[in-house]
Formats: C-alpha cells, structure tokens, sequence
C-alpha cells in the first residue's frame, strides 16, 4: 500500500517541529500552568509539549479612524506566553474570536455598544437591536500570534472623542480531538479615541469578576467564553431588550432579577421570570434562590444583603447606596409601580434624580428606609450582642460515666449571659471522631441544658450528661454547643421585631480511654461554605460550624423521626451523602426530600450548583475527595437508596452521580470484603477522582 503526503501536510509537520524545539526548550525551564483541575495536568507530557494548551487573548491597542473605522490588535498564546497561530496550521486548534466595541457616553455610568444585531421575536413579531458581538470583519497577520481585526461595524461619524471607549474580545480554542477540551479567554482593553491614551482603570468597575467566581467558580456564560463582568457589561446594556419577553437583559436589572429568582414579588405573584436567549433557548429562573439566604432565619434573609456583591476591590462597589435608580431598585422590588406610587408610599417617581434624597446611603437607625438601613439583615444587626461560648473542660469521660462539661456563655463584649436568658440551649454528644455512629442508634445524643444546669460563679456553667459513654466506647468522643436568645429590636417603635440572636457552635474532643486525643479529619472547609453562603446557619441559626453540623449529620442518621409514616422509607441526612445531594439536586434521577422540624418537607430537586460539580476542591480541602477514605469510615444508612447500607466511596460519588447505572456499578464493585474503588480510583490511578473531574 502506499501513502501520500500533501505538501501542505509535510509544511506543516516541519513548522511544528521547529516551534515544538523551541517551545519545548523554554516550557523545560518553567514550572507547569496547569493544575489538578486541567486535563492537561494529566496528558502525556510529549502530547502537551506539542499542542500546548490553553488560551490567553491580550488586546495590545485599538483606534477609531476620522471615517469611524475601528481595528484593534491582539494577541492570542499559551499560558506560557508563547504565541500561537488562530487559523490552527503551525499550532494545534483553530482560535474563533469575536469583538465588541462600545463606549461610555459623557455622564452615564453604563455602556453603549456599538456593534450591535436585529433580533425579531417569532412570538411576539417584535424586533430589538440588542449589543452582540462580531467576528466578520477583517483579520490580518502582523507577527506569530499577533493579529489585527478591522470592524466590519464602523462608529457613528458623531461619537464623542474624549470619551471612554472599550474593545472586548473574546474566543475559544478547539483541542477535542486532543481529549484537552476546549479552552476559553477574553480580554478588555479601554482608551481615549481623540489621544489614543490607554484607560488603564476600568471603566465600568461595581461589580468584580473574582466576586462572582465565589459562587460560579468560573463564569462561562453563551458556550463558555465570555468569562468576565468586564466583557460581560459592554453587551449587557439598557439599550438591549430581548424581544421574546420584553425583558430588559441590562446586567444589573438582569443580575438582581435573577438571583431574585423565587423571591421576586412578581414570580410569587404567578409571574414566570424568562429570558429567551440564542436559538429561542427558554431560561426560566423562577426557580432560583440566592445561596445567600437560602441558609438564613428570615423570609428573604441574605436576600437584603447587597454586599455579597457589591463587595472586594471594585471602585464603584458602592454605586448600590450612591447611585439609586428607580430601574435597579425596581429590579428587586417589582411589586412597585413607580408611575403611580403603588407600593412607594403612594408617591410617584417620574425620574431617578430624586431617589437619594429620601433614600439616603445610610440613616441613624438600623431598618429605616436609608439603602443599607432598608437592606438590614435582622441576624446580622449591630444591636445584638451576640453569644459566645467556650467549652472548658469535660470530665468523667470513661466508658459506662456520664461526662461534666464546663462553659461559659458571654457576649461578644464579654458579659456573662444568664441561662435564664437564653431561649434554647442544648448539647450534643457523640464519638468516636473516626466517624460518628455511638452512643445511640442515632449516633449522637442532644440533651436540652436550659433548667439543669449549674452556675459554678465567675461565669463558668457546668452541666452533667443524664446519657453514659457507651461501655464499649474507645477513642476520641466530641461535645459541641448549640442555642440562641431571643432579642427585641427596635422596642416600642413601629418596627418592633424579635430576632434570635444565635451563637456560634462551640465543640471539644476528649478521651473516653486515655489514647491521644484525635480530632476528625477536615473533609471541607468553612471558609469554602461562606463563599456561596456568607452566614452558613442552619436550623433557626442553631448550627453554624461544620464540627457541629456532622455530630447530628452522621452515617447512622435519617429523617424517620420527622419523616411522616405515610411516606417512608426515611432518607438518609449523613453530611456526606446530603450534601452532595443537595447541591446537585436538579441532576437528582429521584425524588430528593428531607423532612424536618414539625414534619416540613424540603424538597431539592431544584437545586442547581452554581459553580462546576466537577470541581471538588470547591468545597474540599487537603484533597480529601481522593482515594482511598479512610478504613475507619463508617457504612451509611439509606433506606431510601438502591442501595442499604453502602460504603462511604459510595456513598460520596453516588451523592452526585445518582444514576442507577453509577448505583450498579458501584455496587458491583463492592464484596464483603468492602469497596473496590480506590483500585481504578485511587490518587494515583488513570481514572482517579481529580482526573476524571478535570475540565
């Protein structure tokens, strides 16, 4: 048989050679860009020498021609800096990239885009300019990597010259036939048309990137490559409409619509809250509800508390109290009718120049109608003096004894608190740390302390357990502290209110057999839940700290206490199993509800993860999601399940791949003698866990 080579091939192959040499000798000197997360990390090490991925787009200058011409020029590479070639010749992977060109005009605080698009609605035969981007312009090459794009779009001949005018440009990299995925980047890149000076401020600056990417993990919005709010805000415009709906895609109209979701007075109204996007793709997010008071005491909790987003490095991060607008107020509180004045104390409001007259940044009171006195969380006021415990000692620990626990219990100024005072105060016990399953068939014992507790003076309380560590009890047990008082706010005004002022769990570990005290392996981190949840309070704000959380949360545990007989089986609430449950309720193939106090059911599977599930270091930390877990992990009760009891592996994956496909397979995996996962899965296997997870 014989074969024969295109010249254009055997080119090809010869310019990759020579860049392969040179790139090779210079990624030999640096440390690698890719990480655990990156399918590169993974990839034979040749293989990424020669394709090289990733995508870095750097815009390095535009101008306006006098004829209202717009060019900019660009630059794409690797993550090591080292150009590549958009047309996928001399380096692996075409480069698509699009532009947006759009200015600031002269006293307005948001963008009008230049390049723009006609939509028309075929339901509503309503047609909108909507700012998009292009890519039907001009591209010409200047040097390896760098290129310039003329705008088929041209400026308008009256723009205003000394404003501020941005150039957006982003793209994706095709590497699939590689298996390293498609790789996505784009860039801004401000300046002054009249002197060509370099805006190196942002423009545009209330809300940053890095703030969203909290909960997103990674903005990767319209197939994954606009990755910024910095791209993001030259489209998402008030000159753009979506014409299906007749709603507004402005981003901070849009942005608080959203996240709104659920709460918004119009959905709770029976009004859906859609946008109909690209090939007439319906988003309904009516079913959305902000992580941020999804935890909180309150109808809307977090729901008030701008900064979640309006927070970090932004320099106009305070627009929120400086800037109101009957638009972005609107957004949230659409209920209000500013026209007429329904719902604004019966007073119309023809223009926005007035709005920070009454609604000043902030007033003397906490709940007036200044922006951040309206926008109060009630937990987080400032009059509440807080409760804060510390667990001293725990004594008579042995097998068969009932543990004395002394605390003491002040307020965040330091007073002491009387138990008289509080309104629930209780403790919890349960061991070993190795996983919590003893001392009861529940894995733990709550005792109520209010009434039986005695006052050793100085501040110091001290409490007997009526429950004995178990006569076969080896290991370290833990105690942990949970309550709050309810506190009046506002007393004798019209806004009088009562609030639970709730502290945070205290715990300690002791030994019940004289070994070393061993605390419970950190499997998720705190910090990693406030990102999404900025105060993580479960339970009427009774539990607050993961430590706390697992001591009831554990393999032995299910909702049959509060779980109404009529639909039984129970289902399992061990942390690890509910919680990845939680977060991936909408990819849930069952009904996924929890029964709580007073018999409540919550159901999850609206649930949506905000940012990757793939992604376990978003919760994880020290790599706990690898395998093996530990021997000493216990087997998980799940009634409701397919299967009862399974294995912690099991229990942690099928969380997430709740497939009955996954279910089998693990359970095929599985034999007396335990779980078989870490064989195929394990850290350093082909198929471990980081690995197949990496995007």
């Amino acid at each position: 048989m014989r074969f024969r080579i295109s010249p254009v091939a055997v080119i090809r192959c010869l310019l990759a050679f020579v860049l392969l040499a040179g790139a090779a000798a210079l990624i030999s000197e640096t440390k690698s860009p890719f990480t655990e997360r990156d399918k590169a990390y993974y990839a034979d090490e040749n293989l990424v020498n020669f394709v090289r991925p990733g995508l870095t787009i750097k815009i390095l200058s535009a101008s306006i021609a006098a004829d209202g011409t717009i060019q900019v020029r660009y630059r794409v590479s690797d993550p090591r800096d080292l150009p590549l070639d958009r047309a996928g010749v001399t380096t692996p992977g075409t480069i698509a990239t699009s532009f947006i060109a759009a200015t600031i005009p002269a006293g307005q605080t948001q963008y009008t885009s230049y390049t723009v698009r006609t939509q028309t609605s075929p339901i509503t035969n309503q047609s909108a300019i909507q700012a998009a981007g292009e890519n039907n312009g001009t591209f010409t090459k200047v040097a390896d990597g760098e290129y310039t794009y003329t705008f088929r779009t041209k400026a308008p001949s009256n723009i205003d010259r000394n404003a501020v005018h941005t150039i957006g440009a982003y793209g994706s990299r095709n590497l699939s036939e590689f298996d390293l995925g498609t790789n996505y980047d784009d860039d801004v890149f401000s300046f002054i048309p009249a002197t060509a000076a370099v805006v190196s401020e942002l423009p545009r600056d209330v809300v940053r990137t890095a703030t969203c990417n909290k909960c997103h993990d990674q903005l990767a919005f319209h197939g994954g490559s606009r990755r910024t709010m910095e791209l993001c805000v030259l489209c998402h415009t008030p000159q753009t409409v979506d014409p299906d709906t007749g709603n507004t895609v402005d981003m901070p109209v849009m942005t608080h619509k959203i996240h709104m979701g659920a709460n918004l007075p119009s959905v709770k109204a029976g009004t859906p809250y859609k946008i109909i996007g690209n090939a007439q793709s319906v988003h309904d997010y009516s079913h959305i509800r902000f992580p941020a008071s999804f935890l909180l005491a309150g109808e809307d909790g977090g729901l008030r508390d701008c900064t979640t987003c309006h927070t970090g490095d932004a320099k106009q991060k305070d627009n929120y109290i400086t800037s109101g607008s009957r638009a972005v107020c609107g957004s949230c509180h659409d209920d209000v009718n500013f026209a007429t004045g329904e719902g604004h104390a019966n007073l119309p409001q023809v223009s926005d120049n007035r709005c920070t007259t009454c609604h000043t940044p902030e007033g003397e009171l906490e709940f007036d109608i200044s922006i951040k006195g309206a926008h109060t969380v009630p937990t987080r006021s400032r009059d509440l003096p807080g409760v804060v415990w510390n667990i001293e000692s725990v004594t008579n620990t042995a097998p068969g004894e009932k543990p004395v626990v002394v605390f003491t219990q002040k307020t965040k100024r330091g007073e002491d608190i009387k138990m008289s005072d509080m309104t629930r105060l209780a403790l919890v016990l349960s061991g070993p740390t190795t996983d919590y399953v003893s001392p009861t068939s529940r894995g733990y014992v709550s005792e109520d302390i209010l009434r039986t507790t005695t006052d050793l003076g100085g501040g110091r309380l001290q409490y007997t357990f009526t429950n004995a560590i178990p006569a076969d009890a080896k290991g370290t047990f833990t105690v942990g502290i949970e309550g709050y008082r309810n506190m009046t706010l506002l007393a004798g005004t019209n806004k009088q209110m009562t609030v639970r002022d709730a502290g945070d769990n205290a715990t300690k570990d002791f030994s019940v057999d004289g070994t070393e005290v061993a605390k419970r392996r950190q499997v998720v981190a705190l910090e990693k839940c406030l990102n999404c949840h900025p105060q993580f309070s479960i339970h009427g704000g009774n539990r607050d700290r993961i430590e706390q959380c697992v001591l009831c949360h554990n393999p032995l545990e299910t909702d049959a206490s509060r779980r109404p007989a009529a639909q039984n089986p129970p289902e399992s609430i061990n942390f690890m199993t509910m919680v990845h449950r939680v977060h991936s309720g909408n990819a849930q193939s069952r009904t996924y509800t929890i029964y709580g106090f007073g018999g409540t059911p919550h159901n999850y599977n609206d649930v949506g993860y905000p940012g990757r599930l793939q992604n376990c270091n978003g919760c994880h930390v020290n790599n706990s999601q690898q395998l093996p877990l530990p021997s000493t992990n216990s087997r998980i009760n799940d009634p409701r399940g397919p299967i009862n009891p399974m294995g912690p592996t099991t229990a942690a994956c099928t969380g997430c791949h709740a497939s009955t496909a996954a279910a089998s397979h693990a359970l095929t995996n599985t034999s007396s003698l335990g779980e078989a996962c870490a064989a195929c899965h394990g850290q350093n296997s082909e198929f471990s866990v980081n690995r197949v997870h990496a995007q």
